[in-house]
């Protein structure tokens, strides 16, 4: 009897031994699920791209006058590039204070994102920019802000925010930390927009191109409570630069890809972001190249329809002092080359257009290569013009992407000379009805020129 109680006794402490194992293997097991979970990101994000003069932006304005939308795009386009020249130029390179886009006056605004941050979400609105880092917004209490159309986001009021400590590989190095040991920022735009704020971590909500919304958690971001703009719009910017803060590094995502469709269709509706897997990567490759945190393209020559024109190649390749090269940039409307490239491609155009359309002189503008007549009427049959990119990638750009009406009777040649240090940049309007993917592993640049409807998921 002994015998069997031993027994008995033996076989019910074995299995308290297994059911202990198995409950604290199910705990750990469970805690590891619940750790990851807080520092896994998404594999993709897709989100809806807004055109400043799309119905759904609140830029549009239903009664803007085709003058006033064409003036209000060469403003912009020259703010922007004059951002650009300041990011290349030697003189910023040592200083303390960083150059970007900006908000500025004209509106340097092309596209933009809805998204909501923090629990309970709050939504805000930010301008997609290719060649800025940070995603900043505003934030309350603020000590200096500008108006702005969502609501201010107030950290104190999330369950999900937290400061970044100033042992972040994120904080910047030498980075002067307040008494509670937080990380802070300082931007400052060469349009005069400037945050300075705490960098802080949160969940962020972007909502996708079919209208659901997909979560990053973790996010750092910038919390500006003291921002000057002059805008009473977008509330920040969201940087998609090859640098440690941007969205794409942090979701540790090697590329990204957006599609870009009618910009004069208000009603137009399929522009879309993607970060991460499921990026659209088709078409045509070319090498893509980093300097200072700035993405640039090797463009190789320029055609008129069949026609090669007269350019040597190394007019627009980057100088090892960081002059010249070539940026594909979603922030600027109209596109710029370098004046030895311009030139030809002027001289072309004048050749095919100038002896059946007038020429148009416009007062105080006489750099504008213009014609009276209508885009849509006068230029059927117009040859399309191609950059030739390394790699054999092209960019074709119709009339549409070539030229801007500026009144009902006249329009512009929406190709501009460069005026500082010989730099090209491709805009937005000549990517249009194109799909832009950034592989930034194998370093290449992918142009496929389709309706960006047909990417929808």
């Amino acid at each position: 009897m002994e015998e069997v109680s031993a027994l008995i006794h033996c076989e019910l402490s074995l299995l308290l031994l297994i059911t202990i194992f198995l409950f604290s293997w199910f705990s750990v097991t469970t805690t590891n699920t619940t750790v990851a979970a807080t520092v896994v990101k998404p594999p993709r994000v897709s989100m809806k791209l807004i055109h400043r003069d799309s119905i759904l932006s609140p830029y549009y304005n239903p009664a803007a006058t085709i003058s006033e939308q064409f003036w209000r795009d060469v403003n912009s386009s020259m703010a922007r590039y004059a951002y650009l020249k300041a990011r290349t130029d030697s003189a910023f390179a040592t200083s303390d204070d960083d150059v970007r886009g900006g908000l500025s006056e004209h509106h340097s605004v092309m596209l933009l994102v809805n998204f909501s941050i923090g629990r309970p979400p709050v939504p805000q609105l930010a301008v997609m920019d290719s060649a800025s880092d940070l995603l900043w917004i505003q934030c309350s209490p603020c000590k200096k802000c500008f108006k702005q159309l969502s609501p201010m986001f107030d950290p104190s009021k999330s369950s999900t925010y937290s400061n970044l400590p100033c042992n972040s590989p994120y904080c910047p190095v030498n980075q002067k930390c307040d008494s509670v040991r937080t990380c802070e920022y300082h931007r400052k735009y060469v349009d005069t927009t400037s945050t300075r704020g705490t960098l802080g971590i949160e969940e962020v909500q972007f909502m996708t191109s079919d209208g659901g919304t997909t979560s990053v958690s973790d996010v750092v971001f910038g919390c500006g409570v003291e921002n000057h703009a002059i805008t009473e719009v977008a509330n920040g910017i969201l940087g998609l630069s090859p640098q440690k803060e941007s969205l794409v590094s942090q979701m540790g995502s090697s590329q990204f890809s957006y599609c870009i469709g009618n910009l004069d269709d208000p009603h137009y509706e399929y522009n879309h972001l993607i970060i991460g897997d499921g990026a659209k990567i088709e078409g045509y490759s070319t090498p893509l190249q980093v300097f200072d945190n700035t993405y640039y393209l090797t463009l190789e020559g320029i055609s008129v329809g069949d026609k090669q024109l007269d350019i040597d190649p190394k007019i627009f390749r980057r100088s090892a002092s960081g002059d010249g090269g070539v940026f594909i940039d979603s922030g600027t409307a109209a596109t710029f080359l370098t004046r030895a490239g311009y030139d030809p491609l002027r001289e072309e155009v004048r050749s095919l257009i100038g002896t059946i359309l007038q020429k148009a002189i416009i007062q105080d503008h006489p750099d504008l290569l213009c014609y009276v007549g209508e885009v849509s009427r006068d230029l059927k049959g117009f040859p399309v013009v191609t950059f030739h990119f390394a790699g054999g990638a092209d960019l074709v750009l119709d009339a549409y992407a070539m030229f801007l009406q500026l009144h009902e009777d006249c329009f512009c040649m929406f190709v501009r000379p460069t005026t500082f240090r010989e730099s090209t940049v491709i805009g937005i309007r000549a990517q249009q009805y194109y799909n832009i993917a950034y592989d930034l592993d194998g370093m290449n640049l992918y142009f496929q020129r389709i309706d960006c409807e047909l990417l929808e998921d």
